[in-house]
């Protein structure tokens, strides 16, 4: 007599073993769980059975079943996008749909199934997965068939051991006969099919050690017909007229059990046998599938593809070298590292923006490695950090096969079309499409000049409507009366709170409280919010506004600054959330009263509408190196004024998607002593992040410079100076990295010294660059040649890089923001810059009074003076001594957080060069291909 196969007793012990898994799951990953939609057209009630079915499986286990019941009168077309919407769920892991589909309408089954995610087709019946199957690809990324699989495991569960039996299944359907006869073909087994036109059919089962059978005709295989000692699984379930049952009708098999029970060594009943099984299996793949998102957010591993360069020599120009390589589109690119569909905003096919939601989902997923690339106090051509930036994320991409992002400023049009030109990288390291990236890319930087305007003819606005008006008027317009209700906007309560009114019934503030709240009292002579514009215009420096005839003589002197010495840009780039954004943005201080009070954006009363206009400027930009790799390119403020370096949500969201084992190189603007300190002091303090290690951009030109070398003056020819060898003058020039890498260690970060070299630098001078850069403290120092090699060049430096950022990091800031500004600025002066002390000018001692009265005196300190040098004189190179500091003035950027001292003048608006770079830029009319820019 036959042993029974009961899948229910095995069904109940997997799923058992599901629950404790899916238990462990929600405990890696807070609120994480198995999700399973389950889609069915029409009201079949046989079909409404099985899903109570699955549906009651799944509460048990801990997986959510959402069933998705569409109408008979759903098209074909209206089946497929709820499927698509399904895909694109995040919170969805697996997708079937209920067969038969019953609808008014035709509809083609299998291409309604081929239309769910290979993924999350946890039936395992699309195209892809049935073709993997047929092929013995087996593993974690092919789903099986339910049933076929539920049959496995009872066979297994017998102890028999399938490899060398000989196997015959009765069906050949494609989601049961077809899919058993392959997994017990790659379990090793001999199978034969058989199907309704097979001859000779009760002598081949007979030949059966496993026979299982899938026909739909009750009671078809007979005692007689199956070889002693078969396994038999019997698929089938039937219904056949039984008086003696309540329904009229018992369920049988294919098999009739009474007679091969006698014969078989094993036999599955019905039911009971294969269709707890197949629910069992559904679950299983459910989780299975939940499990596999589950790891990626845990532990990210991309599958990424890298894009071979053709290495020229000569190295062609920048524009030429990128134009001949074809990036990936930007949704596969995305897909390859990890973003969800419904995360990324196409902007065309090769840039897009990511949404913030990602950092809500990888909340869990530990961060990567945290690098920083700055360099040198540079000469006026640059030394190539953001090449270096580029270079490194393509050698510990393609050539380290690392999980990497860059992460880099937006660049001004200003430059572009200036004197500079662009910013992504060069030669063979560089951010493409080049053009694009040069160019508008998304619109942030124009979002940003839209705010920014708003705010500032805002600003004027409220000036004439105060000076035109009497109290009661002026209130009356500020809070009308709407279908005879007066009611205070939410901007206006915060107003409210702000003034200390607790009144919040509009006609019940008394007069002088109206007032308070109408009139902000603006001093003309005290507005420091100016207007922007992304070109450069030297003819905007100053210009005065006001001079129609509607203006009532408020006429005044203002100025245009650059759109990226905007504080809206560098709210931009220090902000966490679309909340804090808002709030940041609202604490931007605008203008003095005339009583000596800060007005900010918030009192103006257009935070909202700012906010508005940063909606989708607040997502980063992604992008591809040259080889593949993926880019952040978030914001990109000024480097004096402002911070100068790119957005804390763009290095957040890269660090979470690089996974623990990755990493992230990041760019600080000008040199370690500007850049690098405010990354630390500024940027670091606001994001939480701690860096790894720094990596130090060097040439020997810069170097020579600094040890006393002639001029070097953008546009004209280098001094034979820098092109022949010259050891002192490196010797002497190295006082500048030696002072950079003691700064770096006053954050204690590990420094690797990065030497850019050039065709003219000789042996000698690589030679004694790196043994001095070792001997002033940096952990490694290497020589790159990713400009000409792409990342083939940068491989000793991402080694160099991978090493440090394994080593110990003590990392802290330079200053508490609990001591005061003047100390705080002369902290910086003394320890990063060299000098002897500071001095206060009187403008900036009364702006200390003023500042720490006003209750900004905790904010840190950006520093703007000059790039050329370490003091605030840019003839002075090297690493100058015995100087004091002068300290010009200091303005606050309350909504971004920082206090910035003026050092000498800074100009807020660049002009235009005798030849400007846009003489070389034009457009190809037929093809559209842009030439000119580097």
């Amino acid at each position: 007599m036959a042993q029974i196969l009961d899948g229910k007793k095995l069904s109940a012990k997997i799923r058992t073993d599901l629950a404790r898994n899916v238990s462990e799951m929600g405990s890696k990953l807070e609120g994480f769980q198995p999700g399973l939609a389950i889609v069915q057209v029409g009201a079949r009630e046989d079909s409404n059975v099985y899903i109570r079915m699955k549906i009651r499986a799944a509460k048990e286990i801990g997986i959510v079943a959402n069933h998705f019941k569409l109408p008979r009168s759903t098209t074909e077309a209206e089946l497929v996008e709820k499927i698509e919407e399904l895909n694109y769920d995040s919170g969805v892991h697996g997708i079937i749909l209920q067969l038969p589909v019953e609808s008014d309408f035709p509809i083609d089954e299998d291409s309604a199934m081929n239309s769910i995610h290979p993924d999350k087709d946890v039936d395992g019946l699309h195209h892809f997965n049935a073709g993997k199957l047929s092929k013995g690809i087996i593993g974690d990324d092919t789903f099986v068939p339910c049933t076929p699989l539920g049959c496995l495991e009872l066979i297994k569960h017998t102890g028999v051991q399938i490899s060398g039996k000989r196997a015959v299944v009765i069906g050949r359907s494609r989601i049961v006969g077809s899919p058993i006869s392959e997994l017990l073909k790659w379990n090793n087994a001999t199978v034969t099919m058989c199907h309704s036109k097979t001859e000779n059919l009760q002598e081949i089962v007979s030949t059966a050690d496993i026979l299982v059978v899938a026909i739909r005709q009750p009671q078809m295989v007979k005692g007689e017909w199956v070889k002693h000692g078969a396994i038999v699984v019997d698929c089938g379930i039937n219904p056949i007229p039984d008086s003696t049952k309540k329904s009229g009708q018992a369920l049988v098999g294919d098999v009739s059990y009474s007679e091969v029970s006698k014969v078989a060594s094993w036999i599955t009943p019905v039911p009971g046998g294969v269709g707890p099984m197949t629910v069992a299996m559904l679950m299983r793949n459910t989780v299975h599938a939940a499990q596999k998102v589950l790891d990626k957010r845990l532990s990210p591993s991309w599958n990424i593809r890298y894009l071979p360069l053709k290495l020229l020599d000569p190295v062609p120009s920048d524009i030429e070298i990128a134009k001949k390589q074809k990036p990936k589109d930007i949704n596969v690119l995305a897909a390859e590292i990890g973003l969800l569909h419904e995360e990324v905003n196409l902007y065309g096919k090769k840039k897009a923006k990511v949404s913030l939601e990602v950092l809500n989902r990888l909340k869990d997923v530990e961060n990567g490695k945290y690098v920083v690339v700055t360099g040198i106090t540079p000469t006026p051509l640059g030394e190539g950090k953001s090449t270096t930036t580029i270079g490194l994320a393509q050698a510990l991409g393609s050539q380290l096969n690392k999980n990497i992002f860059a992460c880099v400023r937006q660049p001004s049009q200003g430059p572009t079309f200036g004197i500079k030109g662009g910013a992504a990288g060069g030669g063979y390291s560089q951010v493409i499409p080049m053009d694009e990236f040069n160019l508008h890319l998304t619109g942030d930087i124009h979002a940003i000049t839209a705010a920014n305007n708003l705010l500032a003819a805002a600003v004027d606005a409220r000036i004439f409507h105060e000076s035109t008006q009497k109290d009661e008027a002026l209130y009356s317009r500020l809070v009308p009366k709407k279908k005879g209700v007066r009611e205070f906007s939410k901007i206006q309560i915060r107003r409210l709170e702000k003034l200390g009114i607790t009144e919040r019934d509009p006609d019940q503030l008394t007069p002088e409280d109206r007032t308070r709240f109408s009139r902000l009292d603006i001093d003309p002579d005290l507005i420091t919010w100016q207007r922007v514009m992304d070109t450069n215009d030297r003819f905007l420096r100053k210009i005065t506004i006001g001079q129609s005839p509607t203006e009532k003589g408020k006429e005044r002197t203002a100025q245009f600054d650059i759109t990226v010495a905007s504080e809206v840009m560098a709210v931009l780039a220090l902000t966490t959330s679309i909340s804090d954004m808002r709030e940041r943005l609202g604490h931007m201080v605008v203008a003095t009263s005339r009583s000596g009070d800060p007005v900010t954006a918030d009192d103006i009363g257009v935070t909202g509408a700012l906010t508005v206009l940063m909606r989708d400027a607040i997502q980063p930009n992604l992008m591809q190196t040259l080889e593949g790799t993926p880019v952040f390119v978030h914001a990109g403020p000024f480097a004096n004024i402002a911070h100068g370096n790119s957005s804390i949500l763009a290095d957040k969201i890269a660090l979470k998607l690089a996974g623990p084992d990755g990493y992230v190189v990041t760019e600080a603007g000008f040199g370690a002593d500007i850049g690098m300190e405010k990354f630390f002091n500024i940027k670091c303090r606001r994001s939480g992040l701690r860096p790894h290690a720094v990596v130090l951009v060097a040439t020997i030109r810069a170097i020579k410079m600094h040890g006393g070398g002639p001029t070097v003056v953008a546009g004209k020819p280098l001094a034979r100076e820098y092109s022949e060898e010259h050891l002192e003058l490196l010797e002497a020039g190295f006082s500048n990295p030696r002072k950079q890498i003691e700064n770096a260690g006053y954050f204690g970060v590990p420094v690797v010294f990065a030497l850019n070299r050039f065709a003219t630098d000789t042996d000698a001078e690589v030679e004694t660059t790196l043994r001095l850069a070792r001997e002033s403290g940096a952990i490694d120092a290497v020589c790159a040649s990713h400009w000409s090699h792409g990342g083939v060049g940068a491989v000793d430096l991402a080694r160099s890089v991978v090493q440090a950022t394994e080593a110990q990091s003590d990392f802290k800031f330079l200053y508490s923001l609990d001591m005061g500004i003047y100390e705080k600025i002369e902290t910086i002066a003394k320890k990063i810059y060299g000098a002897d002390g500071i001095e206060l000018l009187p403008e900036a001692q009364a702006k200390v009074e003023l500042y720490t009265k006003q209750g900004f005196s905790h904010l840190p300190i950006c520093m703007a003076k000059t790039h050329l040098s370490l003091s605030h004189k840019p003839e002075l190179k090297g690493s100058p001594r015995g100087f004091v500091l002068p300290i010009r003035d200091i303005r606050a950027s309350a909504g971004a957080g920082f206090l910035f001292p003026l050092v000498g003048t800074m100009s807020t608006m660049p002009g235009l060069p005798t030849r400007p770079c846009f003489v070389d830029i034009d457009i190809d009319p037929d093809t559209l291909d842009v030439t000119g820019l580097f």
